[in-house]
C-alpha cells in the first residue's frame, strides 16, 4: 500500500508531499516516521494512493495509531495556498517538538483534565448574564456565517459571553477553543474559566516544556471527553475532535500574526476552521482590527455590546494636558501637577494608579554634546537605549549592550547625553516623588518571576500602589482598585511612516483607558499628556468613539487603497553590499510592474534598514484579488522574503 505523507522538514526546492509505501493499513493524519535521505523525519499520512511508477521507501515506523482530527490537515493545505507557508512549517506549528520521544506517563491523568468519571458527574454551573449579554449572545447566535464579531467596550462583560458559549458547546459535549493574545493574559482567562469549567479547563502555551507540551498533545489526541483548551496562538492546533467554539478574546491584538516563519494569521486560520468544522468562531474586542470590523459589518455578523456590565459602570473624568505647556509641568517635567495630585489622594486613600508609556529603559537616544555622534548598535545601527539602573546601553532589536561610554567614540569627548524618556526612567522619578509608595514595572524587561502574570494576584489586592509599564499592562487586565491612570505621552507613534500607525496608537489607548473605573470604585480619572491634543485620533480615543474612528480611517484607508480595500503583501530583501540589494529590488519592481492586476510601491529602505547582516529593502504589493497576489509571490527568489497581510509595514 502506498500513501503520500506531509513531511515536517524542508527538502529539495519546495519540500513538502512524499509517497512512502507501508505494509500495513494507514488512516489520513497518522504521524509516522519517514526516511528523508540519510536521515529520519516525521511526518503526517495525507492519503492512500495507487503504486507510483518509481521506486519508493518504507514508513519506518507508525508514531500514533489515532490519526489527527481532519481539520488540522485541511490547515495545512489552507496555510500553504493562503500564507505560502511551507508544508513543513504547517507540520510544526501542529506537532509539538519531541513528539517521536517516549514519555513516562504523568502521576496523576487528572493535571490534564482527563479524569472522566470526575468531569461527567459534575455539573456546569449557570453563567449569569444581564440582558445587554442576553441580547448579545442571541445576536451571535442568529448572525450570518461562521466568524462573528463581538464588538464589545471595555468592562461591558464579553468574558461572560465566552462562558456561555463554551458552555452550551459543552452540553453538546463539544470542545472550546479560547484564544488571547499573549501568555501573560493566560492565567487570568483560566482562573474565570475553572470556576465554571474545573479541570476541564487545559492550558497550552510556549513556555511549557518540550515534556509538558508532549503529554498536553497526547491527551488532548485522545480523550473521549469534551476540553475547554486555552491559550496564545499555538493552542488553535489543540488536537481536538468536535470542537463546537472557537474564541479570539482581544482579537486586534497584533501577536494573532506570527512574524516569524512560517508566517500566518491566527484570525484567518481560526475562520477557515470554523467553516471546516461547522462551529463558531467569535472574535471579541473594544477595539476590532478595522479590516474585520469591516468585513463583519458588510457580511451582517457584527453584534454590538455598549453597555458596561454592573459594578463597573464608572465612567472615568478624562483630562487633556498639553505637554507643550510648561506651566503644566512645574514640579516634574514627565508627569503634569494634576496628575502628581491624582497619586498623592490615591496613595492616601488606598487606590492604585497606572502611569503608561509605550518605551522601556531609561532614555531611547544617546548623542555627543560636541560633534553631535549618536551612539548606535554594531549590528543594527540603531540607536542604543539607556537603561539606567544597569548603566548599560541596550539594542532592543537584537539585544546587543555594552556599558555606557565615558568618553564619544568619534572625538573622544566627555560630554555624553542622553535625551527621551523610558518606563525606568519614569519609575526612578516616581520613586523621587513618593518614596513611601509601592511602585512596580512591567514591561519586556521583566525577568520570569517579575512579570504582571507572576504577580497579578498581588497588583490586583492592592498591595502595588503605582504600576508603570508599556503595553504589557494595557491589555485586559481587571484592577478593582486602580483609579488614576497616566498616559505619559499619547502621541507617540503617530509620527511612524506605517499605514497602520493610528490604528494602533487607538487601540493601545483606548484599551488602556479602559483598565479604570472596572471594580467598586466611585471616581475615576484619566490625565491624557500629549504634544498634539488636537490629533482627531486622540479625540476618538479619550470619547471611546470607536465607530466615528473606524469611519474616518476608513474613508483615508479608500482614498490610498490600503485593507480592507485591496489584498497586500510586503516583500524585503536583505543582501550584504548596499548597491546590490538596490539592484535587486528594483529588478523585482520592474518584473512585478508589468503585472496590471498589481499596484507596486517604488522601492525603499526597511525601517530597520542596515543590520550586521547586511542592507533590507522593500517594496510593498496591492491588488484588488487575493490570487493575483499569490501568484505574484509564490516563485520568487529565495532571497526575497514574503509577508502576506502584514499587520503594519515597519
Amino acid at each position: 500500500m502506498f500513501y503520500e505523507v506531509i513531511a515536517g522538514r524542508i527538502f529539495g526546492k519546495n519540500g513538502g508531499i512524499l509517497t512512502y509505501e507501508s505494509d500495513s493499513s494507514l488512516l489520513p493524519g497518522q504521524i509516522v516516521q519517514i526516511p528523508i535521505g540519510r536521515t529520519t523525519a516525521i511526518g503526517i499520512v495525507d492519503k492512500k494512493v495507487a503504486q507510483p511508477n518509481f521506486e519508493t521507501k518504507k514508513i519506518l515506523k507508525v508514531l500514533y495509531s489515532k490519526p489527527l482530527p481532519k481539520h488540522l490537515l485541511e490547515a495545512i493545505q489552507f496555510m500553504h495556498e493562503y500564507y505560502l507557508v511551507p508544508y513543513s512549517g504547517a507540520v510544526s506549528l501542529i506537532l509539538p517538538s519531541g513528539v517521536d520521544k517516549k514519555r513516562r506517563k504523568p502521576k496523576t491523568e487528572q493535571m490534564f483534565g482527563d479524569n472522566a468519571e470526575t468531569e461527567q458527574s459534575r455539573k456546569i454551573a449557570e453563567i449569569p448574564l444581564n440582558d445587554a449579554q442576553k441580547n448579545a449572545l442571541k445576536g451571535l447566535q442568529e448572525a450570518q456565517g461562521a466568524t462573528k464579531m463581538l464588538f464589545g467596550v471595555t468592562g461591558s462583560g464579553k468574558t461572560n459571553i465566552y462562558l456561555k458559549l463554551a458552555s452550551n458547546a459543552f452540553k453538546k459535549q463539544k470542545s472550546s477553543i479560547v484564544l488571547v493574545p499573549e501568555i501573560a493574559l493566560t492565567g487570568q482567562l483560566v482562573r474565570v474559566f475553572q470556576e465554571y469549567f474545573g479541570n476541564r479547563v487545559v492550558v497550552i502555551h510556549s513556555k511549557q516544556t518540550e515534556a509538558e507540551r508532549h503529554l498536553i498533545f497526547n491527551s488532548l489526541l485522545n480523550t473521549e471527553t469534551p476540553k475547554i483548551v486555552i491559550g496564545p496562538r499555538s493552542a488553535l492546533f489543540a488536537p481536538l475532535n468536535d470542537i463546537g467554539l472557537i474564541v479570539i478574546d482581544e482579537e486586534h491584538e497584533s501577536t494573532y500574526y506570527q512574524e516569524n516563519s512560517p508566517k500566518y494569521s491566527a484570525l484567518r486560520v481560526a475562520s477557515f476552521l470554523a467553516r471546516t468544522i461547522g462551529c463558531d468562531c467569535v472574535l471579541g474586542s473594544a477595539t476590532p482590527t478595522l479590516t474585520d470590523y469591516f468585513i463583519a459589518k458588510n457580511k451582517d455578523s457584527l453584534v454590538v455590546l455598549t453597555k458596561k456590565a454592573k459594578g463597573t459602570a464608572v465612567k472615568p473624568e478624562i483630562k487633556i494636558i498639553d505637554f507643550k505647556d510648561r506651566d503644566n509641568f512645574s514640579r516634574n517635567r514627565y508627569f503634569s501637577n494634576a496628575l502628581i495630585k491624582s497619586i498623592s489622594e490615591n496613595l492616601k486613600n488606598g487606590n492604585q494608579t497606572l502611569i503608561f508609556h509605550n518605551r522601556r529603559g531609561s532614555a531611547p537616544l544617546t548623542i555627543c554634546e560636541s560633534c553631535g555622534e549618536e551612539i548606535v548598535c554594531p549590528n543594527c545601527f540603531l540607536p542604543l537605549t539607556l537603561h539606567v539602573d544597569k548603566f548599560e546601553l541596550t539594542c532592543h532589536t537584537c539585544g546587543f549592550h555594552e556599558k555606557v561610554p565615558t568618553v564619544c567614540p568619534k572625538c573622544k569627548a566627555p560630554g555624553l547625553i542622553h535625551k527621551g524618556f523610558g518606563t525606568k526612567l519614569l519609575e526612578s522619578e516616581l520613586k523621587k516623588l513618593f518614596p513611601e509608595a509601592r511602585i512596580a514595572r512591567f514591561d519586556a524587561d521583566n525577568k520570569k518571576d517579575e512579570g504582571i502574570e507572576a504577580v497579578y494576584d498581588v497588583v490586583k489586592e492592592g498591595k502595588i500602589d503605582i504600576l508603570v509599564g508599556t503595553q504589557t499592562i494595557a491589555k485586559g487586565l481587571d484592577l478593582p482598585k486602580l483609579t488614576t491612570v497616566g498616559i505619559v505621552q499619547a502621541d507617540a507613534g503617530l509620527s511612524l511612516p506605517d499605514f497602520a500607525a493610528e490604528e494602533r496608537v487607538f487601540q493601545l489607548l483606548t484599551q488602556v483607558i479602559g483598565r479604570v473605573g472596572r471594580g467598586h470604585v466611585n471616581k475615576a480619572e484619566v490625565f491624557v499628556q500629549t504634544f498634539r491634543p488636537e490629533y482627531p485620533v486622540l479625540s476618538f480615543a479619550i470619547a471611546e468613539n470607536y465607530v466615528d474612528f473606524a469611519e474616518y480611517l476608513l474613508k483615508k484607508r479608500g482614498r490610498s487603497g490600503f485593507p480592507p480595500y485591496s489584498f497586500m503583501a510586503k516583500i524585503e530583501i536583505t543582501l550584504k553590499t548596499e548597491s546590490l540589494v538596490i539592484k535587486k529590488i528594483r529588478e523585482l519592481k520592474n518584473q512585478l510592474s508589468k503585472n496590471n492586476g498589481l499596484i507596486v510601491s517604488p522601492p525603499m529602505p526597511a525601517f530597520h534598514e542596515r543590520m550586521n547582516r547586511g542592507y533590507t529593502w522593500q517594496i510593498v504589493v496591492r491588488a484588488k484579488s487575493r490570487k493575483v497576489l499569490i501568484e505574484a509571490c509564490k516563485d520568487l527568489d529565495p532571497n526575497f522574503k514574503v509577508t502576506l497581510d502584514p499587520v503594519g509595514l515597519l
